[in-house]
């Protein structure tokens, strides 16, 4: 417990470095930025004098140094700021948008990780042989795969040729949102006990998630596979089968546990990936996460949710990572980390 607890707390402090410096690369990026938010935010038909007034409301009249002071001292207080495309704050809008994207994250994950890890370690079991060889192809395809057009693939065939499957969206426009409780459609349609909500939850939830499952297949059954071909060479698994132990046994209960610690830093780093915002799926399938709406702001020259996202990609990521390697001390006591 009290390696668990210092793990923690090394990885949060790392906060207090990694988040002013992502603000500060982000601030600066957005500022070169070619295009006036301001002229964007007044309309083309606005007087100079309605335009200045924005820039003095929005602090935009400052010099740039001082309006990253101004931010960094609002961020320390909690404040994100206001966002100038929705006219409201940032943390209020991330609130909305962010559970869509744990929703649809966590479906990918769920979906993808049984095929990765069951892939993996089937093509290291059978090395070389035809299964591996069709395994490892479909790694690489899966790799190199653009998700956008994997994505808008399945549209056209499942929604627009057959229309099995919605395409765009949560849920239908004649399905009534479960009331808010963890803002997943899928969790407070149980929590409301509502079995159509959550039905048409569940299938608007198919198409993105198989999608964004690819992102999640890959790199964690190529990961799996290399790192069981490395433990199924160690001694002691020569010895589990010079013992007489079935092969099925060695793998599962000597190889593959043993083959993990890679395999979890794998997952960690995907699911960050997908909770970072997976950008490209939520803008093809019209999918209202944080993804969605901080490529609208991009758009729109929106400032303070463009920072305030990196902040929280960087915040996502040291907690995943913190887990990751919380889960290396369960895992294995011996691990140690400099």
């Amino acid at each position: 417990m009290k390696r668990l607890v210092v793990v923690a707390l090394r990885r949060l402090l790392l906060l207090l470095v990694v988040l002013p410096a992502v603000s500060l690369i982000t601030f600066t990026i957005s500022r070169v930025i070619p295009g006036d938010p301001v002229a964007l935010m007044a309309g083309p038909t606005a007087t100079q004098k309605v335009r200045d007034d924005f820039r003095v409301a929005y602090g935009l009249d400052k010099p740039a140094p001082i309006q990253f002071l101004i931010y960094l001292s609002h961020l320390a207080h909690g404040d994100l700021g206001m966002s100038f495309r929705s006219g409201r704050s940032v943390a209020a809008d991330f609130a909305t948008y962010f559970p869509a994207t744990i929703e649809l994250a966590t479906a990918a994950l769920v979906l993808g990780l049984p095929l990765a890890l069951i892939g993996g370690v089937i093509a290291a079991a059978n090395k070389d042989s035809l299964i591996d060889q069709f395994i490892r192809i479909a790694i690489g395809i899966g790799t190199s795969v653009p998700v956008f057009w994997f994505g808008i693939l399945l549209i056209l065939v499942f929604s627009a040729r057959f229309e099995l499957l919605p395409s765009l969206g949560r849920l239908s426009i004649d399905t009534p949102i479960p009331p808010n409780v963890t803002g997943l459609y899928v969790v407070d349609s149980i929590l409301a006990h509502n079995g159509a909500t959550l039905r048409d939850a569940l299938i608007h939830l198919v198409l993105p998630s198989f999608a964004l499952a690819i992102s999640v297949v890959a790199p964690v059954a190529r990961i799996t596979r290399a790192s069981m071909l490395s433990t199924l060479r160690q001694d002691y698994v020569r010895t589990a089968r010079a013992k007489g132990l079935p092969r099925h046994l060695v793998i599962i209960r000597h190889a593959f546990p043993n083959a993990l610690l890679p395999i979890i830093t794998s997952i960690g780093l995907v699911y960050g990936l997908l909770l970072g915002g997976a950008v490209v799926t939520e803008t093809v399938f019209s999918w209202p996460g944080i993804g969605f709406y901080v490529t609208k702001s991009i758009l729109s020259l929106d400032f303070q949710p463009t920072i305030s996202f990196s902040l929280l990609s960087a915040l996502v990521y040291v907690i995943v990572n913190m887990l990751v390697d919380m889960a290396y001390v369960v895992l294995d006591p011996r691990v140690q980390f400099g």
